[in-house]
C-alpha cells in the first residue's frame, strides 16, 4: 500500500485487497482522486495516504459505480464527486442492494472487519455528471474525464492526463495474470462493444494506463487485450449460429476456460 508516482503529480495506489489500484492526480491548485476503495474505513485510509502527498481540496471521480471503486467516499467529504450519469441511477437503484451483498460476501469469507465497515459505510452519489466528456482545470494541469463507449459497464469513466500521457482506465482495462478475470465480466458487461472503448483509450495516446486491478500497463498490453476481446466475441457469435460447439470455442479462446465461459455467459 504505498504510492507509485507514474507521471510527474501523477500516482497510482496498488492494494492487495481485491488488487484494486487507485489514483491521485495533483495540480497546482486542486487535486483529483480516481475511486475511493470499497467502504468508510478504506476510504479513510485512502484520504489520509493523499493527505501524505498533498493539502490541496480535492474532487473525487468514480470510474463506475462498483462498490470497490465508489464506496469510500464519506471520509473525503465535503467536495465535488464526478461520474457518468448513469452511475448515479445505478448506485441509487443497486447500491445497498450491493452493499448487503458483499457485506455478506465477506462475513462468509471469515472477514468479519470488512464486513462490519460495509454495514457503517453511508453511499455517495455523484452530483457532477459527465455524459461524454468533461475538463476538470486542477490549476495548470487540465484532466479530462471520457465515456469510452460500454464495456466492463454502461457507465465507464476513464480519467485522461494529457500533459503526463496517463490513462486511469478503471474495470475497462483490467492486469490480473491473464489479463482479465472471471469477475471483470457480469450481466452488466457489454462484451460487443469493450473492444471499441478500449480502442478509444488507445485513441487518447496513453504512455501509461493504470488499470482498475494491478500495476500499471503500456499500450502494448491494451492491444493484446483489445485483440482478445475481438477473438472472445468472434468465438461467441460462432456459438450463438451453431458453428462452433461451446467447449471447442473455449478451447480457442486466448483466455482460460473461466474467464471464457464468463465472458460467453454475459448479455
Amino acid at each position: 500500500m504505498t504510492w507509485t508516482e507514474v507521471a510527474e503529480g501523477v500516482h497510482a495506489r496498488r492494494y492487495e485487497e481485491l488488487d484494486l489500484t487507485t489514483g491521485l492526480v495533483i495540480g497546482a491548485e486542486r487535486c483529483l482522486v480516481i475511486d475511493t476503495r470499497g467502504d468508510v474505513d478504506q476510504g479513510a485510509e485512502l484520504a489520509a495516504a493523499v493527505r501524505e502527498l498533498t493539502d490541496l481540496p480535492w474532487s473525487v471521480v468514480y470510474t463506475h459505480s462498483h462498490f470497490d471503486h465508489s464506496f469510500g467516499t464519506t471520509p473525503f467529504l465535503p467536495c465535488d464527486v464526478w461520474a457518468h450519469e448513469r452511475c448515479l441511477r445505478e448506485l441509487l437503484d443497486h447500491g445497498e442492494t450491493a452493499k448487503a451483498k458483499w457485506s455478506a460476501r465477506y462475513r462468509a469469507e471469515g472477514k468479519p472487519e470488512i464486513a462490519d465497515a460495509l454495514d457503517r459505510t453511508g453511499l455517495m452519489p455523484p452530483d457532477r455528471l459527465v455524459t461524454d466528456r468533461a475538463e476538470l482545470d486542477l490549476g495548470g494541469r487540465t484532466v479530462a474525464l471520457v465515456h469510452p463507449g460500454r464495456a466492463h459497464t454502461d457507465h465507464d469513466l476513464v480519467v485522461h492526463v494529457p500533459d503526463a500521457g496517463v490513462v486511469f482506465a478503471g474495470d475497462v482495462v483490467e492486469h490480473g495474470p491473464e489479463g482479465f478475470t472471471e469477475y471483470s465480466f457480469s450481466d452488466e458487461t457489454h462484451l460487443g462493444e469493450w473492444p471499441g472503448a478500449l480502442e478509444a483509450i488507445l485513441a487518447l495516446g496513453p504512455r501509461i494506463v493504470v488499470p482498475g486491478h494491478g500495476e500499471p500497463v503500456d499500450p502494448g498490453f491494451v492491444r493484446e487485450h483489445r485483440d482478445g476481446l475481438r477473438r472472445l466475441n468472434e468465438l461467441k457469435a460462432a456459438v450463438a449460429a451453431g458453428a462452433s460447439g461451446a467447449d471447442e470455442a473455449v478451447a480457442a479462446s486466448p483466455y482460460p476456460a473461466g474467464v471464457t465461459r464468463a465472458a460467453f455467459a454475459t448479455p
